[in-house]
């Protein structure tokens, strides 16, 4: 006898009416996709259990209280809620995702470079403080594909993927901050020659 594998929806609504065997089959289902899409972006494997955890916290509670309204799209909704998690995670440390144990992809190191006196490791630092400042002020959008994308190192494609659009759509987003980032260079005459 084969045993008929529920859809998303029907794993919702079975939880929702009280059947906790639901809810863990969603979760066995979608775990691995989840704590993936974090760790891709923090890259610290207990910040992502801290995060993966509570999004799952929030997907419990608003199943619980009645508020689930994205039918027929659980996994892009949980993967949105913990996306925006992560996002939180960084605006709340007050620091950018900085890729660990490569100084190659960290783009914005201010290590010491050989010969440089420290009024030039300085300004180097300086810059690097006041690049992050103008990602801040970006629109929320244009400022995940410049972390994700300068910081983390990723692909267009794999952006486009981690933020469900198109990657024509993750492209467009990088110039446009790219030009947003130039008009508040210009405005509030900032200078990033590096020493």
């Amino acid at each position: 006898m084969r045993t008929k594998v529920l859809t998303d929806t029907e794993l919702v609504h079975a939880y929702m009416a009280g059947n906790e065997q639901a809810f863990e089959t969603l979760l066995l289902r979608h775990k691995r996709k989840v704590w993936s899409h974090v760790y891709l972006m923090v890259r610290d494997r207990e910040v992502t259990e801290d995060l993966f955890q509570e999004a799952f916290i929030k997907v419990v509670h608003t199943l619980k209280t009645g508020k689930y309204n994205e039918e027929g799209k659980f996994l892009p909704w949980v993967m949105r809620i913990a996306h925006n998690l992560v996002i939180d995670h960084f605006r709340r440390s007050k620091k950018m995702p900085l890729v660990r144990g490569s100084e190659e992809h960290d783009v914005f190191a201010s290590v010491a470079q050989p010969g440089q006196n420290i009024e030039q490791r300085l300004v180097n630092v300086q810059i690097d403080e006041d690049v992050r400042r103008l990602i801040e002020h970006l629109p929320e959008e244009q400022r995940e594909v410049v972390i994700m994308r300068t910081y983390l190192s990723m692909s267009f494609k794999e952006i486009a993927e981690h933020t469900n659009v198109s990657i024509n759509t993750a492209l467009g987003r990088m110039r446009y901050a790219l030009i947003n980032m130039r008009k508040l260079i210009k405005e509030h005459d900032i200078h990033l020659e590096r020493a």
